[in-house]
């Protein structure tokens, strides 16, 4: 039985024994009711006694059962503890047995693998010596069959010495013989030789001769093709093209020029104006020049000048484009304009440079062709005696027509053999060009403020200073 249980037990039957053995006479005097005869039978608390008497000697008993057999439990359990202890102590001794065993066993294998390690070393030594060896040994065989090769290639040659010795031996008569022949023929030699040098001279001064007649012979033809060519080119210059032959050169050899002027306008905005057209490049054979009309560009010569602050251009031929790095006006007549351009630059656009007439009085008449339109003909041109740079178109005499043919400013005219004769400055007056000169020039892709607007105001008044008919 559990102890806390059997304390308890014991308390309440304690508790039991003190409530009936209360004298209940003393309770009855302590109330205010009268006497009352009890009768109180004297067994019931006397059994009442015994019992509790004999069930505390059990548990009693019980208890003392349960401490013995608890304390032969503690007693068993010492003994195993005791004995656990005991194999413990004999577990740990052969641990430390086994930890040395061990121990021991791993300073064998590195003592092992040390001399395992020494071993190897040893054994790639000897490889590498025998190695070595055996390639010596191989290269003395070498030299030895080497040696022996030679050996018997000197023993090859003695004999064929022998041989040789043996045969001039017995060949020394016919040497005497051959000797003597060898001689006549060296003779025979030493004449033809002569003989051959004398036709060596002989033939040398023949080509002396002929070189002399060839290189007089080269002369005339040289002489011949360039009068050849002088002839044709005069041929040429005299033969007078059909207008349509010139027409179709200048549109296959047309330069498209891209001019775009800009100003700063009102408020900071900022103005332009961009002006195409068409023309050819020529040249004086010096300088290279693209022309046009002034009226082909942006710039108006006029009083007051537009102030550009910028001009940027390009040109654009057959097999290349090449920028515009400036503008110049003619110093005869300003409405013609000159864009330069080098040598180089002409070569990149491609294309034919026209020549500028040097006998520009030639033809009577002349090919007009117009600037931007598909326009040509064939017309008269007549000298103007009051300005004699100045031809004046006869429009009484218009033949060969093709297109809507209404000459203007900027169209160009050319000389029946090609050559470029002038521009047109008004409906019937050309300026002929002899030569090229510029009275003042605008350079491309600069600031340009304040420097137009009074050089396009000094150019259109000397226009307005011309003679009417010329204006």
């Amino acid at each position: 039985m559990n102890r806390s249980i059997l304390i308890v037990i014991c308390d309440f039957l304690l508790l039991s024994l003190l409530t009936f053995s209360t004298d209940i006479n003393h309770i009855a005097d302590a109330n205010t009711r009268p006497p009352t005869a009890v009768e109180i039978s004297t067994n019931s608390p006397a059994g009442t006694g015994a019992d509790l008497a004999a069930q505390m000697r059990l548990a009693l008993e019980e208890e003392q059962q349960s401490r013995a057999q608890l304390q032969q439990e503690y007693a068993q359990t010492r003994t195993v503890a005791t004995q656990a202890q005991a194999q413990a102590l004999q577990a740990q001794a052969q641990a430390t047995a086994t930890q040395a065993r061990l121990t021991e066993r791993e300073q064998e294998n590195a003592r092992l693998t040390e001399q395992y390690a020494t071993a190897r070393t040893n054994l790639e030594n000897l490889s590498h010596q025998l190695q070595t060896t055996a390639a010596q040994a191989q290269e003395s065989q070498q030299q030895l069959f080497a040696q022996q090769t030679e050996v018997q290639r000197e023993a090859e040659l003695a004999a064929a010495l022998r041989r040789q010795l043996d045969s001039l031996s017995q060949s020394n008569q016919v040497a005497v013989s051959e000797k003597q022949r060898l001689a006549e023929q060296l003779q025979l030699a030493e004449v033809e030789q002569r003989a051959a040098a004398e036709r060596a001279d002989l033939l040398q001064q023949q080509a002396r001769a002929t070189l002399a007649e060839n290189a007089r012979l080269a002369e005339s033809f040289k002489v011949l093709a360039t009068n050849s060519t002088q002839l044709a080119q005069e041929i040429r210059e005299n033969q007078p093209l059909t207008p349509t032959d010139i027409f179709s050169d200048v549109a296959s050899n047309r330069v498209a020029a891209d001019i775009l002027a800009e100003r700063t306008g009102l408020f900071g905005r900022i103005v332009s104006s961009e002006k195409n057209t068409e023309t050819i490049l020529v040249t004086d054979g010096k300088n290279y020049f693209a022309v046009c009309n002034v009226k082909e560009t942006p710039l108006s010569l006029w009083d007051p000048g537009t102030d550009w602050d910028k001009l940027t251009g390009s040109l654009t031929g057959r097999s290349g484009k090449v920028p515009v790095h400036s503008l110049s006006f003619d110093d005869h007549d300003p409405r013609v304009v000159l864009l330069p351009v080098t040598a180089a630059e002409a070569r990149q656009l491609g294309g034919k440079v026209y020549h500028l007439s040097t006998d520009p009085y030639k033809f009577q008449d002349a090919v007009l062709i117009g600037a931007n339109e598909d326009y040509y003909g064939q017309c008269n041109f007549q000298l103007d005696i009051s300005a004699p740079r100045y031809l004046v178109l006869d429009r009484s005499v218009l033949r060969g027509l093709f297109g809507k043919f209404n000459p203007s400013r900027g169209d160009l005219v050319f000389t029946r053999n090609g050559d470029l004769l002038g521009v047109m400055v008004n409906d019937t007056r050309c300026l002929a060009l002899h030569s090229f000169g510029v009275v003042t020039t605008f350079a491309f892709d600069v600031n340009l403020h304040r420097q137009t607007s009074d050089t396009l105001s000094e150019l259109g008044d000397e226009i307005y200073a011309m003679p009417s008919q010329l204006q």
